[in-house]
């Protein structure tokens, strides 16, 4: 069958076979490995994507079911050359170690802070609730998404100061 959406603002269409999941077309399809495949149960929450800005598990939703629709992978956080502020909480709070969980992680962030640009610490945990992470324990997660919720610019979502303003 013939598919086609939006991946980090850019038409991609292929023939595909009607079972394939959505984590394997960004991945072998469109050429984009950020997005990591874990568990292939929904439990892991590594192959987290946005689509149409609502967070998904990529694998566990068809690549037929993002037929038409916008997704954003963690390669689509950058703009223009600039991190986007969950990018650089991530690194500014050192909350990865392995980096296998951080692309849905940083995804799960985007969209939480788009939704809610102050959040708690508790809302915080419950956004990324649905993912595991089994090096960091979590605290330098909440820490760079409360930094990046603390550095957002007033237009966008790329600050402009550089890391350790």
């Amino acid at each position: 069958m013939q598919v086609s959406m939006t991946i980090n603002g850019e038409q991609v269409s292929r023939e595909i076979e009607a079972r394939l999941l959505l984590v394997h077309f960004i991945r072998e399809t469109a050429g984009l490995t950020g997005t990591h495949w874990g568990c292939d149960t929904s439990n892991c929450g590594t192959c987290v994507v946005l689509m149409d800005g609502v967070p998904v598990k990529s694998c566990t939703v068809l690549a037929a079911m993002a037929n038409g629709r916008n997704i954003t992978t963690v390669e689509g956080l950058e703009t223009n050359g600039e991190l986007d502020s969950v990018q650089r909480g991530f690194i500014e709070m050192h909350g990865l170690q392995c980096g296998f969980c951080t692309p849905g992680m940083m995804l799960t962030a985007r969209w939480l802070l788009d939704n809610n640009p102050h959040p708690t610490d508790a809302e915080i945990r419950e956004a990324i609730s649905g993912q595991i992470c089994r090096c960091t324990g979590y605290e330098n997660i909440v820490r760079a998404i409360r930094w990046a919720a603390e550095h957002e610019s007033g237009t966008g979502h790329n600050i402009t100061e550089g890391i350790g303003a």
